[in-house]
């Protein structure tokens, strides 16, 4: 299993060719608490940087954007029944979708955990 993190705090789990995507705790951390979420639907093809679901908190609205290219294959609906599970575990149980990996090569452009932290510390 290999994570990878995007300058747009979202992160990406990969196990074959199924990818998990979430946003990272820094993310949550900026937004606060969280109100609503809302995920893809199944079958939903997403390009790499297109917008995929929405999170919104006391604080503003934001886009979760696909990391890497795919179709969904799973939405996270106890995150859109319950957003709070955002704040508690983002990097966890607080997934927004799942994608079946269709370009491996998307990956190469994406930071291992240790950058992305590092970058964070620059932000």
């Amino acid at each position: 299993m290999s994570v990878y993190f995007t300058k747009e705090h979202e992160w990406i789990r990969v196990e074959g060719d199924t990818a998990t995507v979430g946003i990272t705790d820094h993310a949550q951390e900026q937004l606060g608490d969280i109100v609503f979420a809302e995920v893809p639907e199944t079958g939903k093809r997403l390009s790499k940087g297109e917008e995929a679901a929405v999170v919104e908190s006391v604080k503003a609205a934001s886009d979760v954007y696909a990391p890497i290219t795919g179709e969904v294959i799973e939405g996270n609906s106890k995150v859109a029944d319950d957003p709070a599970i955002v704040n508690s575990d983002p990097e966890g149980e607080g997934w927004f979708f799942k994608l079946k990996l269709e370009n491996p090569s998307e990956l190469d452009g994406l930071m291992d955990e240790s950058a992305y932290r590092d970058w964070v510390k620059t932000l």
